[in-house]
């Protein structure tokens, strides 16, 4: 007996020991690999050490003005990476902000407190151990309220991003009609529905206050962290700074943002049979499971009762949260 209590505990620890190393190198990989366009670099850099070809001075003089604006290019780029990178690490306020909600940041947390002190009392009364109700309070007072504000502010950004194409168009009619940026965009902002209105009332208010158009999209891309609002202020930036025919390069912009929004959509169909498909064999087990304990109430009962069900049952739990989580970013489609 004591011989095969010995090979199940060396199975389970080697067991375990598998699945560990598997996960740690799942998620190790992505940051050991070299990307393929850094290895495409590095491929090119290394396929001629050559220096360029000289040119003649009149091919200079006529290059002079696309290097310049390519510099202008790669400064803007260099200050919208920077500017990415801060806004990872968002601030509550930033949160509140994107979420759309008029909340300050001490009644936000009055909230969380009350939610957290109400998921500890509500088990606590049902004869839950302390330390489980302790635990229940600490996610609700911290994670669950985050958790809430990064859904609104998803929803909210996804309803401005399927207005901002049309909003685009407006800016482009009216300065082919002839009005400056910002009078298009207060036309935007008079007539167009929330978020997008609202959004670029912002601008239009920042402008009485000093603002620049450029820095009025800098704070919109703050609020609004989206590809498409970053490639719009890239592209005011850049004409702003080296001139050019802005209804043009809205122009395109505009076609770009309607290509992404049919990409997405085709992504969004593509995917949802797997979503589906991921859907169903998740809740498989807990169906499966919940109908033997109404049929067969005492099939189950070992799971809950020894010390070694309770173990096994945990152990089920854990690896159906690793398999839910890995089908989430096998089907997480991103662009």
């Amino acid at each position: 007996m004591v011989f095969d209590m010995d090979i199940t505990r060396l199975a389970i620890a080697a067991l375990a020991a598998v699945a560990v190393g598997g996960i740690a190198a799942a998620l190790a990989f992505p940051l050991l690999a070299p990307s393929s366009a850094n290895s495409r670099l590095k491929a090119l850099l290394r396929e001629d050490g050559a220096p360029p070809p000289r040119r003649s001075l009149f091919g200079r003089i006529a290059g002079g003005g696309r290097d310049s604006r390519r510099r202008q290019v790669q400064e803007t780029l260099k200050q919208i990476e920077e500017r990415e990178r801060r806004r990872k690490d968002a601030s509550l306020r930033v949160l509140i902000a994107r979420s759309g909600q008029s909340l300050s940041v001490m009644r936000f947390y009055g909230l969380s407190a009350l939610l957290g002190a109400a998921l500890a009392a509500a088990p606590l009364a049902f004869g839950v151990p302390w330390y489980a109700c302790a635990a229940l309070g600490a996610i609700g007072a911290v994670a669950i309220p985050r958790r809430i504000l990064g859904y609104l502010g998803k929803r909210r950004q996804e309803a401005f991003l399927d207005g901002l194409a049309d909003a685009v168009d407006a800016i482009i009619r009216g300065l082919k009609a002839g009005l400056p940026l910002s009078d298009a965009m207060r036309v935007i902002a008079s007539e167009t529905g929330p978020p997008v209105g609202p959004e670029f009332l912002e601008i239009v208010e920042g402008q009485r206050l000093g603002v620049s158009i450029d820095q009025g999209l800098e704070r919109l891309a703050e609020r609004m962290p989206l590809p498409e609002v970053i490639f719009l202020s890239i592209v005011v930036g850049i004409q702003s700074k080296s001139g050019g025919n802005l209804a043009e390069a809205l122009g395109n912009l505009s076609r770009m943002l309607r290509e992404r929004k049919k990409l997405k959509n085709r992504i969004r169909s593509a995917s949802q049979e797997a979503k589906t498909s991921a859907m169903i064999i998740g809740s498989l087990p807990f169906l499966v499971g919940g109908g033997l304990m109404v049929m067969s109430p005492g099939y189950l009962a070992p799971f809950f009762e020894t010390a070694a069900g309770n173990l096994m049952l945990a152990a089920c739990l854990l690896w159906m949260l690793i398999g839910v989580l890995i089908m989430r970013k096998m089907i997480n489609f991103r662009m």
